[in-house]
């Protein structure tokens, strides 16, 4: 545990601190009014033999007053000695005593507690007793009231004052009297041994803080922590995330497979842990509940089937559990800050943004623009308001590429990946996330750069509006399988109309230019008159085997069924627009 660096203390006392009175023929000591420079459990041990060995109790009360101050942000206000009349002010103390009201010291009828000083927050009159009853008091001051520490360091000075006042009324009355001053020595020997005691905790909480602020200046991490608290505790340790899988282990004797428990009984477990303040022992196992801003984000553990934690196992636990808290908040802003600029990339690039700050940004958050992408958009009625729906679209969409950019509008969810869905697996894991088949996917053609997302954005608004108006309206929807719907929505322009008829007339249209044909007029002729043979030879001037051998390589070269009614209507479309829309054969 860190000190205030006004606790730190020199280790012993210097040879001018303890020195003969020339005029003490009896070999009493004088001692330097000069304070030792610190109270660690090493100088509290040497000034114990310094209090021990003084023979006035006025001097025993003015040298523990001189070392209240080494031990924090404390003032000695004043030192009073118990005689037959009441309480005697110890005399030559020059710490402000006169500020202390005699009367207050009466009134408190040899009892500890609090008295009233100007400029003070807190002031408190220790009371030093011994076997008969009360000696005297020690007044401390400070400005703020003592921690822990402060009572654990405060205390023992007390302790040891007071059996130097009673050893040393003992020597002034009773020097022959060999059995108390057994009793004593030991009290005294218990002093020692509880200062003892303290250092050695002390010395070990120390240990945990060093050996995590190691871990926090290496930039901790989850693998770190576990670690560290195995080699303190010696106890297999690891950490969950709050539903119970699995994240971190150290230590010996890992689950393989690491064992499944049910929600209800996770959720059960962390109410348990949640109603006590520190770790809490659940049968095997002490843990420790990571929750910063009362959010329960991981669980620390240590395994302890033989019930062999103590309390340095305790402290290690609670210390390395609010680094976990930290490193998991942490964890949690930056994802939040990175979903929030993912999130405001793919709305820029759907309404159009320039190249080069699209790449820019998207290498920031690590995501690769200049691969091909797909635009899809789905919407599934009564879940659109839901967080859970973006998230379940996402997990769906989960492939071994990267990870997508996702957005919300309105009552959809849109997302620019790289994996093209394939078919009705995206619609069948989607609906295995929400447990309801309804749900509808548009995609569209692929996007070779950013500025053609704004278009796949339209061709995937299309798609998804035709399998909403379609009899099936749940499943997948591929631009590029509307076929004639692609030209019957609204806003479709020249470059569309092109698209549409080079999809179905394209084969035919480059035939023609290499070898000098009219396949793509013959199939306009044949469809203007209603697939009769005759009237179209006619209107071509060919006969009519000659009508049919064209048609024939039609099929061949188009690798179309012109039996077929949807290809037929296709087929007839993209000659009319070659036709007239596109002036073809002009």
């Amino acid at each position: 545990m860190a000190r205030h660096p006004s606790q730190r203390l020199p280790p012993h006392v210097s040879d001018q601190e303890v020195v003969r009175h020339p005029s003490n023929t009896a070999g009493t000591e004088r001692h330097d009014p000069r304070p030792l420079a610190a109270l660690d459990p090493h100088g509290l041990l040497v000034l114990s033999h310094t209090l021990f060995t003084c023979a006035e109790q006025s001097e025993i009360v003015r040298l523990a007053m001189r070392h209240v101050s080494a031990l924090g942000s404390y003032h000695a206000e004043a030192g009073y000695l118990a005689t037959g009349d009441g309480l005697s002010r110890v005399p030559g103390h020059d710490a402000g005593a006169s500020t202390v009201d005699d009367t207050q010291m009466k009134e408190l009828g040899e009892a500890d507690g609090s008295v009233s000083l100007p400029e003070r927050s807190w002031n408190w009159a220790f009371g030093l007793r011994g076997v008969g009853g009360l000696l005297g008091y020690i007044v401390v001051s400070s400005h703020s009231r003592p921690d822990e520490q402060g009572h654990i360091l405060l205390s023992p000075l007390m302790g040891l004052t007071s059996v130097a006042l009673s050893l040393a009324g003992t020597r002034t009355v009773h020097h022959d009297d060999v059995g108390e001053l057994s009793r004593l020595r030991t009290e005294r020997d218990t002093a020692l041994r509880q200062l003892d005691t303290m250092r050695s905790e002390l010395n070990l909480q120390r240990t945990v803080h060093e050996t995590l602020a190691r871990v926090t200046a290496r930039g901790g991490g989850e693998d770190a922590i576990t670690q560290a608290l195995y080699e303190l505790t010696g106890l297999p340790t690891f950490i969950e995330d709050r539903f119970g899988n699995l994240r971190s282990w150290a230590g010996p004797d890992r689950p393989d497979p690491y064992p499944v428990r049910s929600q209800t009984h996770q959720e059960e477990m962390l109410r348990q842990v949640a109603r006590e303040a520190g770790p809490v022992r659940v049968k095997d196992r002490l843990i420790a509940l990571a929750r910063p801003r009362g959010d329960v984000l991981g669980v620390l553990a240590v395994e302890d089937p033989e019930a062999t934690a103590n309390e340095h196992t305790m402290f290690a636990l609670d210390h390395a559990q609010r680094l976990l808290a930290q490193e998991l908040m942490h964890m949690r802003e930056l994802t939040e800050v990175e979903l929030r600029l993912r999130r405001q990339l793919i709305d820029d690039l759907l309404e159009g943004t320039d190249r080069k700050s699209a790449y820019a940004r998207a290498e920031a958050v690590g995501h690769d623009l200049r691969r091909t992408h797909y635009v899809v958009v789905v919407h599934s009625p009564g879940n659109a308001a839901s967080d859970c729906f973006a998230r379940a679209v996402e997990q769906a969409t989960a492939t071994t590429a990267a990870r997508p950019l996702i957005t919300r509008r309105g009552d959809q969810v849109v997302l620019l990946t790289e994996a093209m869905p394939n078919h009705d697996a995206v619609h069948a894991a989607l609906a295995h996330e929400l447990v309801t088949p309804d749900g509808a996917i548009g995609v569209s053609t692929r996007c070779d750069s950013p500025d053609s997302v704004p278009r796949c954005y339209q061709e995937a608004l299309r798609a998804l509006e035709v399998r909403q108006n379609s009899r099936q309206r749940s499943g997948t929807t591929f631009f590029d399988n509307l076929g004639l719907y692609r030209i019957l929505g609204p806003g479709n322009d020249l470059q569309e109309l092109e698209g549409f008829v080079r999809e179905w007339l394209g084969r035919l249209i480059d035939y023609d230019a290499r070898h000098d044909t009219q396949l793509v007029e013959t199939l306009t002729r044949y469809f203007d008159w209603g697939g009769n043979y005759d009237d179209a030879a006619v209107a071509l001037t060919v006969h009519r085997s000659t009508l049919r051998y064209r048609l024939q390589r039609i099929r061949e070269i188009s690798d179309r069924d012109l039996a077929d009614v949807d290809t037929r209507l296709n087929l007839q479309v993209a000659t009319r627009v070659w036709k007239i829309i596109l002036c073809g054969g002009r």
